[in-house]
This record gives C-alpha cells, sequence and structure tokens, in this order.
C-alpha cells in the first residue's frame, strides 16, 4: 500500500468535517433521485409471462406471493451456452450473480414485511436452479423462465454475439445472458414495470461494496475488475 498522509488528531479531525459536507450534499442529492426515480411513469405490463418453480407453474402475477411489489434479479444462468468463456457453468450461475444474490438473500424477510416480494429469475431449468440455491442456503424463490420471452423483453438475455439493447442503448453483445434488476408493481388487479437497471446500477445493491469503499484500498480491483478476485461463496481456496 502507498505512504499516506498522517496527521494529527486535530487535523485529521478538520480533514474529516469537510469530507461530511461532501458527504451531506450526496445524501441529500441520492434522496433527490430516489424520488425521482419513484416518480417516474410506469407501463403495464401486458403479455402474460408463466415462470416454472419447485412448487409447479406460476404466472408473473403470482410471483408477488399475495405482496404488492415485486423485485427480480435477473441472475445470469443459462447452460445451454455455457463454455469456457462464459461467467457461469452448466451448473453453477454467474459467480458475480451470486455474490450480488448472497448480498440479497438475508434482507428479504425484512423486504416482506414492507409490501416487497425479493426473486431471482433465470433460463436454467428449475431443477438447476433448485440444487444450486440449497448448496448456498439461499432462502428466496428463484424461478426458471426457460421457453419465456420474460428475459428477452427485460433485455438481459441475448441471441450469442446479437446486437441488442443493453443498459438502454444499442450495443455488441458479448455473451447470452446480462444482469439486472427489474420492479414491478401490482395495483387493482393490474401489474406495472416501474423500473430496471444493469450495469453499475446494480452497484447500489452490493453491501459488501458499500463496506469495501469505506477502507483505506477500497474495492482493490485491478484492470481485471471483479473477476480478478471473486470466487462463489463455497470455491474460495482458503
Amino acid at each position: 500500500m502507498a505512504e499516506h498522509k498522517v496527521v494529527s488528531h486535530d487535523e485529521w479531525l478538520d480533514a474529516r468535517k469537510k469530507h461530511l459536507v461532501a458527504e451531506k450534499e450526496l445524501t441529500r442529492e441520492r434522496d433527490r433521485l430516489s424520488q425521482a426515480r419513484r416518480d417516474l411513469p410506469w407501463e403495464l405490463v401486458e403479455k402474460e409471462y408463466v415462470f416454472d418453480g419447485p412448487g409447479g407453474r406460476k404466472t408473473l402475477d403470482q410471483l408477488f406471493d399475495g405482496r404488492g411489489q415485486l423485485v427480480i434479479y435477473h441472475a445470469m444462468f443459462n447452460p445451454d451456452t455455457a463454455s469456457d468463456r462464459t461467467t457461469w457453468t452448466k451448473d453453477s450461475p454467474c459467480f458475480v450473480c451470486s455474490f450480488w444474490m448472497d448480498n440479497f438473500d438475508r434482507v428479504v424477510v425484512h423486504l416482506n414485511h414492507r409490501d416487497i416480494t425479493m426473486a431471482a429469475a433465470s433460463r436454467a431449468p428449475v431443477d438447476v436452479l433448485e440444487r444450486y440455491r440449497k448448496r448456498m442456503g439461499w432462502s428466496f424463490p428463484w424461478y426458471s423462465s426457460k421457453g419465456s420471452d420474460f428475459n428477452l423483453d427485460y433485455h438481459v438475455s441475448f441471441e450469442p454475439g446479437e446486437e441488442g439493447d443493453y443498459n438502454y442503448r444499442r450495443r455488441e453483445i458479448g455473451m447470452s445472458e446480462m444482469p439486472g434488476v427489474s420492479v414491478f408493481l401490482r395495483d387493482a388487479g393490474k401489474i406495472y414495470h416501474t423500473y430496471s437497471t444493469y450495469e453499475r446500477g446494480l452497484d447500489m445493491l452490493n453491501v459488501a461494496y458499500h463496506y469495501m469503499d469505506l477502507v483505506p484500498k477500497g474495492r482493490d480491483e485491478n484492470e481485471t475488475g471483479v473477476s480478478g478476485w471473486l470466487h462463489r461463496r463455497d470455491e474460495y481456496p482458503d
């Protein structure tokens, strides 16, 4: 680690207070941005989507599990396209998506008590999803969208090598799956799509990264990013 400036307590406190001003500005701006997000217009979901779960087939409406709001994490996992170039295998989802799912698993019960259902969806068969979910000890529901247009319509699945829309711009897509989060609301018998986010928009959903941002070394990632250090929770060499 590079040599860092060391000062007296009074100098440290003065610098910390100056930084606090910037932090408070960011907090207020984040509150404004969050309200603007909630104020975005909604779009009516008119297509009927059906998913496979351990209890059988369910519609998008049934995924709400009786609550009014639904957040779906689009986990990258398609055994049909797995190769040595994908971040997922035939048996395991993307190791980076596993990191994100680790981060929300234990808060799902709290979300449920705020009228929010949290679930994941992937194109892998439900038996493969269940096997991995049990391996990780996750409690949230994970549904198979295989055979549905859901992943395509919400721009997280593509034909390998095709040009497609991802993160609201047209681009070359290198893999068949990409990560994202989509939010839905159920009101008066209708379902609305209220928000989707991708790429760095997912950062705010990863608690581990927020802690890394607090410490002196930060995320400590080189040009390879998360690929340079991250493993599935049960695959770290130590």
